[in-house]
């Protein structure tokens, strides 16, 4: 007896069956269809755990409300007042300063209690850390501190913030800081210097997808 292959490379899929429930149209290799069981997993995890049906009932209503019409830091705002929170942590990276200040601003203004820590916090040398001299930003300057996303969610879990905000935090420290944050993290600035903070834009632009080999 041969066992499926069980896969999910739903990128390449046109289908709407999942979409639409058109269950019957599902194409072959679909995850909907063969990994059933999994999905039956997710199905449950909504149903029994209170927190993430709370967070999935506020996210899709905000959806349909503002869809097309609100910008992502009003959506921000609109859920978390759907989830009843009261303080919100913004972690950020040190370059977009005057962003994480206009945010904080906003969400102020708009009844919540807010907490914003930098990105250097802790002010720990990328020596201790292993980073090499030459893999420094400013490779004169005789300290540089790492980026220190640990810190900032350790800081913010101590400040008991119900919902935080990821703010240019750079690849790769933006996964720490999710990982140590004890309270659901959204993202709502991927830093992208090249492109003003716009990584998707190199999918759109045809000098860039060129570049990068992407047909």
């Amino acid at each position: 007896m041969v066992t499926a292959v069980k896969t999910a490379r739903c990128a390449y899929c046109r289908s709407y069956a999942s979409y639409l429930g058109e269950l019957s149209k599902l194409p072959p290799g679909c995850p909907t269809k063969d990994m059933a069981d999994v999905l039956e997993e997710a199905r449950r995890i909504y149903v029994k755990d209170r927190e993430v049906r709370r967070m999935a009932l506020a996210s899709s209503e905000v959806e349909g409300e503002g869809y097309m019409r609100w910008p992502r830091l009003v959506e921000v705002a609109k859920m978390a007042k759907k989830l009843g929170v009261k303080r919100i942590g913004i972690a950020f990276c040190i370059g977009l300063r005057e962003e994480a200040e206009a945010i904080s601003r906003y969400l102020e203004k708009e009844g919540f209690e807010v907490f914003s820590v930098c990105c250097k916090v802790g002010a720990i040398p990328k020596s201790e850390v292993g980073v090499p001299r030459e893999r420094w930003i400013n490779k004169d300057r005789p300290f540089e501190g790492i980026c220190n996303p640990v810190g900032q969610a350790l800081i913010l879990n101590a400040l008991g913030t119900e919902l935080n905000l990821a703010v240019g935090l750079c690849v790769g420290h933006d996964s720490l800081f999710y990982r140590y944050s004890k309270a659901p993290v959204v993202t709502l600035i991927a830093k992208d210097r090249v492109t003003g903070h716009n990584p998707a834009i190199v999918l759109y632009s045809r000098y860039y997808r060129r570049a990068l080999g992407i047909p």
